[in-house]
C-alpha cells in the first residue's frame, strides 16, 4: 500500500481533441512510437498479472492516445475501457492545489496565510509550528511529521473531516518543522478544507463546479457513493497469484488528499487543462502564474542511490504544491501517484515537450512507475537508461519471496512451549488511542484462536487472535484487504495487569503503533 497512499493525487472532449479510442491519431510522427507503446501495454498488464490497465496520452494539447487493457472486474470479465472508472487516490492532491489557486487569483487567500486564519481550532504538536503552519507548508508537505502519519486514524474509519483534522494534534514529528519531507494525508485534507471555510461550498461542490462540470467530466466524482451506474473497475488483491475482487473502501473523509474516481478519458482533459497553465478551450480557470507557482520546488528531496543507478539523468527531485517533480532526460518532469487499495495511478507531464499520460490501473502492483520511464524514454529520445520492465518484475518477483523469507524466520523465532501469562479473558476489555478512538478485545471461538480484536471506528480492520507466544497473539483480518497478518502484544505492569495493548502490522503505510493503546 505504500504505493497507495504517496505514489502515498474529467469530462465532454471538445471539438480540437479528436481521436478514435485505441487508435494514435493518423498522420502524426508518433503512430509508431504509439503503436510500440500500445504493444508494451498490453503485454505488461499478463506480465504484471494485473487485471486491467487504462492509459491516455496528450501530446500537444490533443488526446493521441485513450484506450483499456484487460478487464474491469476478475469475476465478470467486464473489459477495461477509457470510460472505466477507477480510483485515482493522491492524484486528488493536483485537484486540491488547483482549486485553491483559484482562490488566490480571487485575492482570497495568499499561499504564504497561516492556516489558523482559516482553521482557528487546528492544532499540531507544537504550539509555535500550529501557529506559524501555512497554507504552502500543507501543499509542500515540510510540516515536521513522518510520511503517512497518522494515516490508520482515517483510512476506512468512520471519523469525519472535522475529527480527523480534531486529532491530528496527537501526532508526534521526527524532524524539525520546514526541516524536511514528510509525506501528509491529513494536512492535504486541512488544506482542502480552507475552501469551505473561505467558500461556504465543500471541497467536493468546489472541485465539481469548478473542475468536473465545466470540462463535461462526467464520469468523475469526489465519492465512491457517487460512482457511475456502469463502468466502475473492482480493486483487486493479488492472493497466492490468483486477483481476488475486494470492496471499494471509503476516503470521503480524507477527501481533498485522495478521494477522487476518474476514467483516462476525463482525466486526459485534466491533463490538457494543466499542460495550459490553467486554461483550455480559451476559458481560464487559473491564471498561469499560479501553475508556475504550484510546479515550483518547494520541498527539496534527494536523489536517492537508486534513482542515480537506474536514471542517471535524474539531477534533482522536489515537491511543489500537490505535484512532484524531478529532472529526467533534461527536462522537467511534473507528475503525482496515487495509492488505494486495490488501485494504483500515475499522472506524468512533460511541460517542455507539452506531453502528458496518464495510467490507471486496478490492483496493488508497480507496473504505473514501471510504465512511466517507458513512456518517457520513447518520447525523450535516446537509449533506454534501464529495462524497466523487466527490472521491475524482478522487483516484484524478489519482493515475493522476501515475503516468504520474512515468513519463515517469523516461525523460525516462535517459542512454541509457551502460553499466555493470564487467561483469556483478563485480555479482554477496552483499549484506548488517544490519537484514533477505541479497540475492543472480546471472547472468541476458540478454533479459531479465543480472541476477537474490534477496531470501533473501522470495521475493515476487525481481526482474529490467536497465540502466538508468551503474551503475543497472531492478527489475522476477518476481511479482505491489503494488509499482511500482525501481531498483538498484551503489556503486563508489576502487579501482572495488562495495561497496554501494542500491534505491529509489518507494512510501509499503516502504522499500528502509533496508536498507544491504554487499558481503560
Amino acid at each position: 500500500m505504500r504505493f497507495i497512499l504517496y505514489f502515498a493525487l474529467f469530462l465532454v472532449i471538445p471539438a480540437t481533441a479528436q481521436f478514435k479510442v485505441g487508435v494514435p491519431v493518423s498522420g502524426k510522427k508518433t503512430d509508431k512510437t504509439l503503436a510500440a507503446l500500445d504493444k508494451l501495454f498490453a503485454s505488461s498488464v499478463t506480465a504484471f498479472n494485473v487485471p486491467g490497465m487504462a492509459v491516455a496520452i496528450v501530446q500537444n494539447d490533443e488526446v493521441i492516445f485513450s484506450k483499456g487493457y484487460g478487464v474491469a472486474n476478475a469475476s465478470t470479465n467486464e473489459p477495461v475501457t477509457d470510460e472505466t472508472v477507477f480510483a485515482i487516490a493522491s492524484n486528488s492532491k493536483g485537484y486540491t492545489a488547483a482549486a485553491l489557486a483559484t482562490l488566490v487569483d480571487k485575492g482570497k487567500i495568499k499561499w504564504d496565510d497561516k492556516v489558523r486564519k482559516y482553521l482557528p481550532e487546528f492544532e499540531l504538536y507544537d504550539p509555535y509550528v500550529s501557529n506559524e503552519l501555512t497554507i504552502r507548508d500543507l501543499l509542500c508537505h515540510r510540516s515536521g511529521l513522518a510520511t503517512f502519519s497518522g494515516d490508520v486514524m482515517w483510512y476506512g474509519s468512520s471519523h469525519s473531516r472535522a475529527e480527523v483534522l480534531r486529532r491530528a494534534r496527537y501526532l508526534e514529528p521526527v524532524s524539525g518543522f520546514r526541516a524536511q519531507f514528510g509525506y501528509q494525508n491529513i494536512l492535504f485534507l486541512a488544506a482542502g478544507e480552507i475552501i469551505p471555510a473561505v467558500t461556504g461550498k465543500s471541497w467536493d461542490e468546489y472541485i465539481t463546479q469548478q473542475f468536473f462540470s465545466p470540462l463535461g467530466m462526467t464520469r468523475t466524482s469526489t465519492s465512491i457513493l457517487n460512482l457511475p451506474g456502469n463502468g466502475a473497475a473492482a480493486p483487486h488483491n493479488e492472493v497466492k497469484g490468483k486477483l481476488v475482487p475486494i470492496p471499494w473502501v471509503n476516503w470521503d473523509n480524507i477527501g481533498p488528499a485522495g478521494s477522487i474516481n476518474s476514467c483516462v478519458k476525463d482525466h486526459a482533459q485534466w491533463i490538457r487543462l494543466q499542460l495550459g497553465k490553467g486554461t483550455l478551450e480559451g476559458r481560464e480557470y487559473w491564471k498561469a502564474a499560479r501553475t508556475d507557482e504550484m510546479w515550483e520546488n518547494n520541498t527539496p528531496v534527494r536523489v536517492s542511490n537508486w534513482q542515480r543507478q537506474h536514471m542517471p539523468s535524474r539531477h534533482f527531485n522536489g515537491y511543489g504544491l500537490g505535484w512532484q517533480l524531478m529532472e529526467y532526460r533534461g527536462e522537467k518532469v511534473v507528475s503525482h501517484g496515487g495509492g488505494y487499495d486495490g488501485f494504483i495511478s500515475q499522472t506524468v507531464m512533460v511541460p517542455g515537450k507539452n506531453l502528458g499520460f496518464v495510467i490507471l490501473t486496478n490492483s496493488n502492483n508497480s507496473l504505473p512507475s514501471c510504465l512511466m520511464f517507458e513512456v518517457l524514454d520513447a518520447y525523450l529520445g535516446g537509449s533506454e537508461e534501464s529495462d524497466w520492465v523487466n527490472l521491475f518484475l524482478g522487483y516484484k518477483k524478489s519482493d515475493e519471496e522476501a515475503t516468504e523469507t520474512a515468513r519463515k524466520e517469523d516461525l523460525a523465532n516462535r517459542k512454541v512451549d509457551t502460553r499466555p501469562s493470564l487467561p483469556l479473558s483478563e485480555y479482554c476489555g477496552t483499549y484506548t488511542s488517544e490519537l484514533y478512538g477505541d479497540v475492543e478485545v472480546a471472547p472468541g471461538r476458540e478454533d479459531q484462536g479465543g480472541l476477537e480484536l474490534y477496531f470501533k471506528p473501522t470495521p475493515l480492520h476487525d481481526a482474529l487472535l490467536s497465540h502466538w507466544h508468551y503474551d503475543t497473539f497472531e492478527l489475522t483480518w476477518q476481511k479482505q484487504h491489503m494488509l499482511p497478518p500482525g501481531k498483538a502484544t498484551f503489556v503486563l505492569d508489576a502487579q501482572g495487569k495488562v495495561t497496554e495493548l501494542k500491534i505491529v502490522v509489518d507494512n510501509p503505510d499503516l502504522d499500528f503503533t502509533e496508536l498507544r493503546l491504554v487499558r481503560q
